[in-house]
């Protein structure tokens, strides 16, 4: 791995924030390598386009942008029709087919992970952002899954930590 560049893409209210610094967090920390990572969403928040940007290297970053994602998480239509096309051609595009159309996902290696069903069976429809994350671990190999939950356990509350890391495991073994 030189660097891997991930967008992390849905609307304000979903965890897509909170999804890129627990994928920041465990690369920097578990598997000791560098990252960064940034985040944007609309002044309203809740229901506008968000969006969260990590950057894996083994080498210094140099450029704090995603210039073009070899991931794209992808959990709803506003977020695949503003972001696809900053997605490499022929990079894994991560999304839930029961929030996108990903019939115009042509380009890409689709991935499809019914992360917000995944959640609702889990029992709380907030984790699917953590389905998501651990179907990206999963796919992408940056890393052991189990950094991902060291990460949850230093940067979520106790009493979400297992339901979390339930939601994590389910996801990566959609992929």
């Amino acid at each position: 791995m030189v660097r891997t560049e991930i967008r992390i893409a849905g609307t304000g209210g979903m965890g897509v924030v909170l999804a890129g610094v627990i994928l920041g967090h465990a690369a920097a920390v578990y598997a000791n390598l560098e990252a960064l990572q940034s985040q944007s969403y609309g002044s309203e928040a809740r229901g506008t386009a968000a969006k969260s940007e990590v950057i894996i290297s083994d080498k210094p970053i140099h450029y704090p942008k995603v210039r073009s994602s070899d991931y794209f998480i992808v959990m709803s239509q506003k977020a695949l029709d503003m972001y696809l096309s900053g997605a490499k051609k022929g990079s894994a595009v991560i999304a839930d087919p029961d929030l996108v159309d990903t019939s115009s996902i042509r380009e890409y290696e689709l991935v499809e992970v019914p992360a917000m069903a995944t959640a609702d069976n889990l029992g709380m429809r907030l984790v699917s952002n953590m389905v998501m994350l651990g179907a990206l671990v999963q796919k992408s190999g940056l890393f052991p899954l189990e950094y991902l939950e060291n990460a949850l356990n230093e940067l979520v509350s106790v009493k979400a930590l297992q339901l979390d890391i339930d939601a994590v495991r389910a996801g990566a073994k959609i992929v």
